[in-house]
């Protein structure tokens, strides 16, 4: 007897790193993709939408390793044999839309957009590889005063999604100062220099792994708790110390005078003129931040806030949240940053030859959703479950359907049973679905020109006071009967007493 070939069933997963998101969160990141837009309408940016897809020589510098195009993007190569990769972020899109558009746009020219971005990076609690972004951006700005508004921005949106005041802190830096450090220290100012990046990167993940992992970085390399190993900097034991000590300088500043923070920089700069020319940009946000009533409760400047990517030339700030929560084992974690940005003059000049000044805020959502569920700022899913009509009699099916209609005309969310079982499972089925009341008419009901409108919230109430078969027969609240013509009127008042209404309210 011949053997029979085992039939393939893929195994339903979701792919590492990535994840199905359920209705209620779907609704609330909905909700607070609203508030942010909010925020970004009162500030004149109007909305973009760029395509999920660019060509990988499109992203150029900003990509972790122009040589290789598939590291840190998820990239293909198409038909013509040309690299195409799924966006990073929205940054990158953007400057190649206004590269394409440049004659036709006003300048400066204000967009803002939200969409998922993909990062082909070591996944992690948290951190996924696709995640949701809310961008706002100026481009054609120059002055300073367009970082500025970004950050006083980027506190509005933060307060209009519900945190308060010393719960998060924008942080602001200026690439220019550590530039005028690593001049000090012998490094030069070439960002697109790889010992520079790197050193870079280093500075920007001490709130993460403290001044050790970081000294680790700026020498020879450091290895994960996964034994994955990072290549180091390769900087000498003397500029390591003078790194460290001006990140750490930065340890105590977020209660201090703006003002002091900048004097101490100015040291640390010494006679490089650009990291002076950073200083200045900062003290002209700083008089802009106090004028607006902006004070280092909500901003602060940060040393240690350098943004890990090589296009930012000028301020970069980032929002973080200062709150702990507890994790699924108790364990105390700190969301930290929540949103990010900065100024970027040199990105679209890739395409164009020519600067053209640029700044941006980018709110990681699903990041910050996560934070507010933890923090109980999350509204509950304010959709009313769908009223649930029965279909008892395949004859009826016109009925049934007319009785949907009614109750959907009436701004009451509503569905029709579509599936090929009994009453008992239908009922089951209403019920899985939370749904406040299921519409029953039976061939008895249909010739009296009566409906059955059981109450299922009031009918879970009774059947938990309920002990026994004859006690349950006997009660009648939790169901009652209306004239056909008056259905839509039946079920008003069943969701009327429960504070439902026309399907915009949760149970």
């Amino acid at each position: 007897m011949a053997k029979q070939e085992k039939t393939f069933r893929p195994k339903a997963r979701v792919p590492k790193g990535l994840r199905d998101v359920a209705a209620p969160n779907v609704r609330a990141e909905a909700r607070m993709l609203a508030r942010i837009r909010e925020v970004y309408e009162r500030y004149g940016f109007d909305p973009l939408e760029t395509s999920a897809l660019e060509y990988a020589d499109a992203l150029g510098k900003f990509l972790p390793d122009e040589d290789r195009p598939n590291e840190g993007v998820f990239s293909f190569q198409d038909d013509d044999e040309q690299w195409l990769a799924l966006r990073y972020d929205l940054t990158a899109p953007l400057a190649r839309y206004v590269a394409e558009h440049y004659d036709g746009l006003p300048k400066p020219f204000r967009r803002y957009q939200a969409g998922p971005v993909w990062r082909n990076e070591k996944p992690g609690p948290g951190r996924f590889r696709q995640f949701t972004q809310f961008d706002a951006d100026t481009v054609g700005a120059p002055t300073i005063a367009a970082d500025a508004e970004m950050c006083m921005m980027a506190c509005d949106t933060l307060e209009a999604l519900g945190l308060q005041r010393g719960q998060y802190r924008l942080r602001v830096n200026n690439r220019k100062v550590l530039d005028g450090l690593l001049e000090e220290i012998g490094l030069g100012t070439d960002a697109a220099d790889r010992t520079h990046m790197t050193v870079l990167r280093s500075i920007d993940k001490f709130d993460k792994l403290g001044r050790r992992g970081v000294e680790l970085l700026l020498g020879a390399g450091r290895k994960d708790e996964s034994g994955d190993f990072t290549k180091g900097a390769g900087l000498a034991p003397e500029q390591i110390s003078r790194v460290l000590d001006y990140v750490e300088s930065g340890l105590n500043e977020g209660s201090a005078d703006r003002g002091a923070v900048l004097d101490g920089w100015r040291k640390v700069v010494g006679n490089s003129a650009i990291g002076r020319e950073g200083i200045d940009e900062l003290t002209e946000m700083d008089a802009l931040f106090t004028a607006a009533g902006y004070g280092p409760d909500r901003i602060e400047f940060n040393s240690w806030i350098v943004r890990g990517l090589g296009y930012y030339t000028g301020p970069v700030f980032e929002a973080e949240l200062l709150f702990d929560v507890k994790d699924e084992d108790g364990n105390l974690v700190r969301f930290g940053s929540v949103g990010s940005g900065g100024r970027y003059d040199g990105l679209i000049e890739r395409f164009k030859g020519v600067k053209v000044p640029a700044t941006g805020f980018s709110v990681g959502v699903s990041r910050l959703q996560a934070a507010l569920e933890a923090l109980g700022r999350v509204e509950k899913d304010v959709v009313a479950p769908p009223v649930v009509v029965l279909t008892l009699a395949a004859a009826n099916m016109a009925g049934y359907q007319a009785m949907v209609g009614e109750l959907r005309n009436a701004g009451i969310r509503a569905e029709m049973y579509l599936g090929g079982s009994g009453m008992r499972a239908q009922m089951k089925y209403a019920d899985k679905r939370g749904a406040p009341v299921a519409v029953i008419e039976g061939e008895d009901e249909r010739a009296k020109g009566i409906v059955t409108l059981k109450d299922l919230i009031l009918g879970s109430e009774v059947s938990r006071e309920i002990t026994d078969n004859a006690e349950w027969r006997q009660s009648a609240a939790a169901q009652i009967e209306v004239e056909r013509s008056k259905l839509v009127e039946g079920v008003c008042e069943i969701l009327a007493r429960h504070g439902l209404h026309s399907g915009h309210h949760g149970r």
